[in-house]
């Protein structure tokens, strides 16, 4: 069982209720499969490189224009996708570990997104729609918020976007665990709320394990 973590939450552990919450799902998931190999990148130690018009050609002009072949320069500009892919390939699990920012992803974490979430990478465009050029199996979703939110909130503006971009690529298998509240000047029970969270993600390390043996 291969798995990818990509962290974009750049506080300190003691302070980051995701990565607490990462932390313990990451440790039941050790101890019920030791054998679980897993990749992690933070993204706040190796940001993500600036998209630009090079990369976007690269990926989607060929898509967009008949005959089009990329130049040397949009090539090179394509370079930290490509090298992000080629580790998403071999990944059974990919779990997302980020707060909730403004309603919406970290934009580190959009970064990295718009970089993989490429044609000719993950998936390939043709007449009838998406093609996935990839194996995983489950996306798995570690949030932390200020705000509490309920379930189909409209507020929410990171969850769906992360589902519907990933569904499109024929990944449709996501687990959401969310310590929400997390503002103690708002919510007196923020740490109880965190504490559900992290039995949550406990939880569905065990689920995954089980499924995946």
């Amino acid at each position: 069982m291969n798995i990818l973590h990509i962290c974009a939450d750049p506080q300190p552990m003691e302070e980051a209720a995701s990565k607490q919450i990462a932390a313990s799902f990451f440790a039941q998931l050790v101890t019920m499969n030791e054998n679980a190999k897993i990749t992690n990148v933070d993204l706040t130690q190796e940001h993500p490189a600036d998209y630009t018009t090079e990369e976007f050609r690269n990926f989607w002009y060929p898509v967009l224009i008949d005959g089009y072949v990329p130049t040397k320069e949009e090539e090179e500009a394509a370079t930290y996708a490509k090298q992000q892919a080629e580790i998403l390939r071999d990944t059974d699990i990919l779990v997302l570990t980020m707060p909730m920012w403004n309603y919406s992803m970290p934009a580190m974490m959009k970064a990295w997104l718009d970089h993989v979430l490429s044609p000719g990478l993950l998936y390939q465009v043709t007449d009838s729609g998406n093609v996935p050029l990839h194996k995983i199996k489950k996306l798995v979703l570690l949030i932390s918020s200020h705000q509490v939110f309920s379930e189909q909130d409209p507020r929410d503006g990171l969850t769906p976007a992360l589902e519907t971009s990933f569904e499109d690529i024929g990944l449709s298998d996501v687990s959401v665990i969310w310590a929400d509240g997390q503002n103690p000047k708002h919510h007196v029970d923020f740490e109880n709320r965190k504490s559900v969270a992290l039995e949550a993600a406990e939880e569905l390390a065990e689920e995954i394990c089980e499924d995946f043996s």
